[in-house]
């Protein structure tokens, strides 16, 4: 037999209690003025712990650094500022901050990654595919990014469109040159050279792979392919 709760006995429950401090907190948070400030003096609802998501390379120590939020800070305050000290970082392209009640700030975030290494003053400079140098210390910080012989945006922004292309071969990119105005050279892990204009499609870089997996049946070994030719690519083998 089914007995229907009187209402006062439903909140003894906790899931009932749970769904109420809810309810409760909806409400206090869509007042236009004095919800916020009555959240704001509540100890309970400070902000004790921020999680960080999305970072490769950026350390969060310097997310929070740039954040400077302090333990006084009502996890309901307006998070635009922070998101703005964000942006302001050359490693971050975006970012957006939710709030976990009762304390935790949830920083989300996009970085500009680097696509490649090329000689600096100091050592090797990571850059990103807008030719922009990023904060990024090597030595704090393992990159494995193909090395420039020296600084070229074109470079760079055919190294990002590389990347963003399926089949996997950025991965393999362990060196990039430029020969003469227009000339590209891709040197790969295995040593094979892959030459190509510096305005080439990036799908145009997947045509190697049948080419590369013909010769391997017939037991050759290419030490370059061309692909400045149009619908062509040209092996040149050891």
């Amino acid at each position: 037999m089914k007995f229907a709760l009187k209402f006062p006995e439903r909140l003894k429950k906790p899931g009932y209690r749970y769904l109420l401090g809810i309810a409760i907190l909806l409400v206090v948070v869509s007042a236009p003025k004095w919800g916020r400030r009555w959240l704001h003096g509540m100890t309970y609802f400070h902000v004790r712990k921020i999680d960080i998501r999305g970072t490769r390379y950026l350390q969060p120590s310097d997310v929070v650094a740039r954040l400077r939020v302090d333990t006084l800070r009502s996890l309901f305050d307006d998070v635009s500022p922070l998101e703005a000290r964000l942006r302001s970082h050359p490693q971050i392209s975006s970012v957006y901050i939710t709030r976990r009640p009762p304390g935790t700030l949830v920083v989300n975030i996009h970085e500009n990654l680097p696509v490649a290494l090329a000689p600096a003053s100091d050592g090797l400079q990571p850059y990103d595919s807008a030719g922009h140098a990023l904060p990024i210390d090597p030595s704090r910080t393992p990159v494995d990014l193909p090395v420039l012989q020296r600084y070229d945006r074109a470079t760079l922004q055919l190294l990002g469109a590389v990347r963003a292309q399926p089949g996997g071969l950025y991965d393999q990119i362990s060196e990039v040159q430029r020969d003469g105005p227009n000339d590209v050279i891709f040197v790969l892990t295995s040593a094979l050279r892959i030459r190509t204009s510096v305005g080439v499609a990036p799908d145009r870089m997947r045509d190697i792979f049948p080419v590369e997996s013909d010769l391997a049946k017939r037991n050759e070994r290419p030490a370059e392919l061309d692909l400045r030719y149009r619908d062509q690519v040209i092996a040149r083998l050891q």
